[in-house]
């Protein structure tokens, strides 16, 4: 269904305000002291209405807060009272009779027994690192140094020649030959030999036995010696079989690094290949 308009008719829109709409613009174009009368005569009249009191001057904060203040502090002490009591209440019961006693001096040896027993696990670079810090050398021979300290295996072998060393790094040949010289004097004895034979030179000459039968055995007949070929070694030095047995368990007994020792253990007892004691 369609609205027609009659003739002198017109369509208008017109806004219409509700009364909540009024009483706000009302109360806006009002004075403040008119508000307030008619805020006040709006309360008489009407009996819903209550005035709110008012909020709390900074005065008024600042006491609240010094009493909150007061409060936890008063709390705080009396926590701090009780564990006092508490601490006290437990030495007493640690230090009363000789078993309290006795109990508190074993706990005690017993975690003080804990910490000494914990071992900490150093490397062979680190313990050779260690060493090298205690040595005076410029900056291209401590370089040097601890590029061969890198090159050297768990079992103390050098994996790489001075040579080689030279070649990556760039540094002299001599530098790494002298400072290679210097480690081998490190501890443990025969650190730093490029095979088990050089590494039992090493050891024999740390103990004066440079001149020795076993020294000689080692230089010259090493790989006689890995495969137990006593009387062949007897036979070229001149010298009975059983001096090439009490000089190969003198050898034994002269390897003084857990890491060689057992290499070489098995070396004079069983046999190997006279290089690194694989």
């Amino acid at each position: 269904m369609q609205t027609r308009l009659l003739p002198g008719q017109s369509l208008a829109l017109q806004q219409v305000l509700s009364p909540q709409l009024q009483q706000s613009l009302l109360v806006l174009q009002t004075p403040l002291l008119e508000l307030r009368n008619l805020v006040q005569q709006e309360m008489e009249t009407n009996p819903v209405l209550e005035e709110l009191p008012d909020e709390p001057g900074p005065d008024a904060q600042g006491e609240s807060e010094a009493s909150v203040d007061d409060n936890f502090k008063s709390e705080f002490e009396k926590l701090a009272s009780l564990d006092q009591e508490w601490r006290d209440y437990m030495a007493q019961s640690a230090n009363s009779g000789t078993d309290g006693f006795q109990r508190s001096r074993e706990a005690k040896d017993k975690r003080q027994f804990f910490f000494d027993s914990i071992a900490v696990q150093e490397t062979l670079q680190q313990n050779l690192l260690g060493q090298l810090n205690q040595s005076a050398l410029n900056a291209s021979d401590r370089k040097a140094a601890e590029l061969i300290t890198g090159n050297i295996d768990d079992n103390g072998f050098l994996q790489s020649t001075p040579e080689e060393m030279a070649l990556n790094s760039g540094f002299p040949k001599e530098d790494f030959e002298r400072m290679l010289a210097s480690i081998q004097s490190f501890y443990p004895p025969g650190v730093g030999a490029r095979d088990l034979r050089e590494c039992l030179l090493i050891q024999l000459n740390r103990e004066g036995k440079e001149d020795s039968l076993e020294y000689k055995i080692v230089s010259e007949h090493m790989e006689d010696l890995g495969r137990r070929r006593f009387p062949e070694i007897a036979r070229r030095m001149g010298i009975s079989v059983e001096d090439v047995q009490r000089a190969a368990d003198n050898i034994a007994q002269s390897a003084s690094w857990s890491g060689v020792c057992s290499r070489t253990a098995k070396l004079c007892a069983a046999g190997c290949d006279g290089g690194k004691g694989e």
